[in-house]
């Protein structure tokens, strides 16, 4: 062990070729606007072929009022808001592998989920947790992993 420590310096010294493979790279991406926003996150980040959503939330696009309509319409507005980001950065629902969603109310997981199932014609694997609050007082919060060609 002594000397592979001590050729160490002289392999540096002698311009050995050493293959030092990267990950993927990464990207940050913003949805149009954002920037405007100065939110302390991206849009989605893209690693590899793999597009990693921050959460959403059923938002008018372009300002902070959300849907009318309670539970099944933030979540509507919520799965059009992901659909607008997925496409936006050469993605869709299709693509999508795995979602987290945030309830303010899991007693609204079943209304939620009426809506939600209309997105996708493979569902996802999922995961669904109740949360105290979540900004804008919404009802709902979904973010997604899409993985691309």
């Amino acid at each position: 062990m002594k000397r592979l420590l001590l050729a160490l310096p002289l392999i540096g010294l002698f311009g050995c070729d050493v293959n030092v493979e990267k990950g993927p790279e990464v990207t940050y991406l913003n949805m149009p606007g954002m920037a405007e926003l100065d939110l302390p996150f991206s849009s989605a980040v893209r690693v590899g072929n793999t597009l990693y959503l921050s959460g959403n939330l059923g938002n008018i696009p372009g300002s902070i009022e959300l849907a009318e309509g309670g539970i099944a319409g933030e979540t509507r507005q919520t799965m059009d808001n992901i659909s607008r980001v997925l496409q936006q950065f050469d993605s869709s629902t299709d693509d999508v592998v795995k979602c987290t969603v945030f309830l303010a109310d899991m007693a609204e997981w079943g209304a939620m989920n009426e809506v939600y199932r209309t997105y996708f014609k493979n569902p996802p694997a999922r995961s669904a947790i109740g949360a105290s609050g979540l900004a804008l007082n919404a009802r709902v919060e979904i973010e997604c992993i899409a993985v691309t060609e």
